[in-house]
């Protein structure tokens, strides 16, 4: 921890390091090659070796049908014993895995478990042979065995402890790529970089970017694409030299609010025209304090009885004034108004709610 002697002294390096240096970002961290990305993959299978806390087969049909058929396929005639399988150790499950781009057949990739049925614990359990299958129907991969839950569930007769989710699991290096995505990376005449947060003024320094660095090859197609010509290049060598590239993305005015945590995040541009902002509540707080009153001793006619005390408060916060926010302000200078004001996280969701609805805030307000 620095001494508090060096504390101003990192304060006044930080305000004085250049402000490009730190907004500016490599091209490889904002964009994507179009193309190059993972694929989904999803199959159905069996967990067996479970200790008695799989799939009741009485209520899951599933299972009952995939472990006959499992068994059929075995050469294990179970025909006549159907309606008799009580076993509580197989679970059906879905199992899921991402293709990661450019992976060869015979690679490894790490796949997620989660049951179907009414199991409660899957560890200790094997996953059986499950083929992987994309969207195409093809399989592209084949995984199987032993499950890690990293969940613990114990259960008593008047108390169970659970941590972590026993129901969904993960195998890793659990599956074999079987199949390859046809993606010639290296033959390609022209690439698209997709950006991940579309900008017009992004895509074009980004082409600018390019351009100074290999020439007249780039250009900003929309706001989400930026087009590189590679006739006569190599596309992988390029690229390579590209991603390194330094750019400052801009990003739009945008303020998001989150009503169910109270959570408020403005961006850099939020801008505000003057307005006045008046925040209170009226507030009524009610107190019971019932006192017993008795009467005098060896009274005949007196009673004990409770007498009831109101007191009753009111709280209009006749305090508060009206703050002035100067045109144009910044995201800094309005937060330091608003906090001048005591507003909260919840309070100042309505507050920007109302600008917005006054046309004083220049920003793009979103509400989740």
């Amino acid at each position: 921890m620095p001494s508090p002697r060096l504390v101003p002294l990192l304060l006044c390096a930080l305000a004085l390091w250049p402000i490009g240096a730190r907004a500016q970002t490599r091209i490889k961290n904002i964009t994507d090659v179009e193309g190059v990305r993972p694929n989904q993959l999803i199959g159905y299978g069996l967990v067996v070796g479970l200790n008695n806390t799989g799939d009741k087969l009485d209520n899951a049909v599933f299972t009952r049908q995939s472990l006959i058929g499992m068994l059929e396929r075995l050469g294990v005639n179970t025909s006549d014993q159907a309606a008799k399988l009580e076993t509580k150790n197989v679970a059906a499950v879905m199992v899921t895995a991402n293709l990661p781009a450019f992976a060869r057949s015979g690679e490894r990739i790490d796949i997620a478990v989660s049951a179907l049925g009414d199991a409660t614990d899957l560890t200790g359990g094997m996953l059986l042979v499950t083929p992987l299958l994309a969207a195409d129907g093809e399989v592209y991969a084949v995984g199987q065995g032993p499950l890690a839950t990293g969940a613990i569930a114990a259960h008593g007769a008047a108390a169970s402890v659970t941590r972590g989710v026993p129901t969904s699991a993960r195998i890793a290096n659990g599956a074999t790529v079987e199949k390859e995505v046809p993606f010639k990376l290296d033959r390609s005449a022209g690439v698209w970089l997709g950006l991940r947060n579309p900008d017009l003024t992004t895509a074009r320094r980004i082409a600018a970017a390019i351009n100074a660095a290999e020439g007249p090859i780039a250009h900003a197609t929309d706001p989400r694409t930026v087009r590189i010509d590679m006739a006569g290049r190599d596309p992988v060598a390029t690229l390579g030299e590209l991603e390194d590239l330094r750019v400052e993305p801009d990003s739009p005015a945008v303020v998001v609010i989150d009503e169910a945590s109270g959570t408020v995040v403005m961006g850099a541009n939020v801008r505000v025209s003057t307005v006045a902002i008046a925040q209170g509540n009226l507030t009524v707080r009610v107190t019971e304090t019932p006192e017993v009153s008795q009467p005098a001793p060896f009274s005949r006619l007196g009673r004990t009885t409770v007498v009831p005390r109101t007191q009753v408060q009111v709280d209009d916060q006749h305090k508060n004034r009206l703050g002035v926010v100067p045109g144009s302000v910044s995201l800094r200078d309005l937060v330091q108004s608003l906090n001048a004001l005591g507003i909260g996280p919840r309070d100042l969701i309505t507050i920007l709610q109302a600008i917005k609805a006054a046309g004083a805030l220049q920003a793009d307000l979103r509400v989740r």
